[in-house]
């Protein structure tokens, strides 16, 4: 991105009070096809930032796309990494607080934006926005949503069987795998449900409930955890 080019739209963020060019930024180059984002943070310590902040997205163009705030935008640095404020640094998509994907695979861009950590056992939570193409704009998903910040971490995406795939854990030896059939037009149709109870030691008890043909359908498995971790 041309730095000269972005900073020209200074006039922008008037409006936006505290969120400006006194706060620490990034840009993250790496992460989409169509769009470049550069991030706005309020606080950073040590190797985290947090608290509210602002990504801004911004097409192949330079052209600002669309903007959005997140009131505990949570990133990670590397160890011992030099912070200046309003000095702006490259982000890796792997440290970014934003992924862009597919999510409702209608064929366009979707981008979720970081929220704190209110996921399963204080994971990683996100604000998820689709595509509009009506409104062409990005428009916050109530309900993939409310699945990027009840799981843990972000849910999977499986553009074959158009399923999102949402995982959880309860105390040490309980795993949860739940599937998504994406609907067009309707939303989400939960049709997979994968207990892995690991609590007798040596054994896996896997218990699928399943959805075939708008009936559930429950199976229920013992096996030796060695056989079962070599399958996986």
């Amino acid at each position: 991105m041309n730095i000269l080019n972005y900073y020209r739209s200074i006039s922008a963020f008037v409006l936006l009070g505290p969120l400006c060019f006194g706060q620490y930024q990034f840009e993250v180059k790496d992460a989409s096809k169509n769009y470049d984002a550069i991030i706005h943070i309020e606080n950073c310590f040590g190797d985290k930032c947090k608290d509210r902040g602002m990504v801004e997205l911004f097409d192949n163009k330079n052209t600002k796309v669309q903007s959005f705030t997140s009131d505990d935008l949570v990133l990670y640095l590397d160890r011992g990494e030099r912070l200046i404020r309003g000095k702006m640094m490259t982000l890796s998509k792997e440290k970014s607080p934003v992924i862009f994907g597919d999510f409702n695979f209608d064929g366009t861009e979707d981008v979720a934006i970081r929220n704190g950590n209110l996921g399963n056992y204080s994971s990683a939570s996100y604000d998820v926005y689709v595509f509009n193409n009506t409104r062409m704009a990005f428009v916050k998903s109530a309900e993939l949503t409310e699945l990027a910040s009840d799981s843990f971490d972000f849910f999977e995406t499986d553009p074959v069987r158009k399923r999102l795939i949402a995982f959880g854990k309860s105390g040490c030896c309980n795993l949860f795998t739940t599937e998504y059939q994406v609907i067009p037009g309707k939303g989400l149709d939960k049709v997979l449900v994968k207990e892995e109870d690991m609590s007798e030691e040596g054994y896996v008890k896997v218990k699928t409930e399943e959805k075939i043909k708008n009936k559930w359908v429950t199976r229920t498995k013992v096996y030796p955890s060695d056989e079962y971790n070599k399958e996986k």
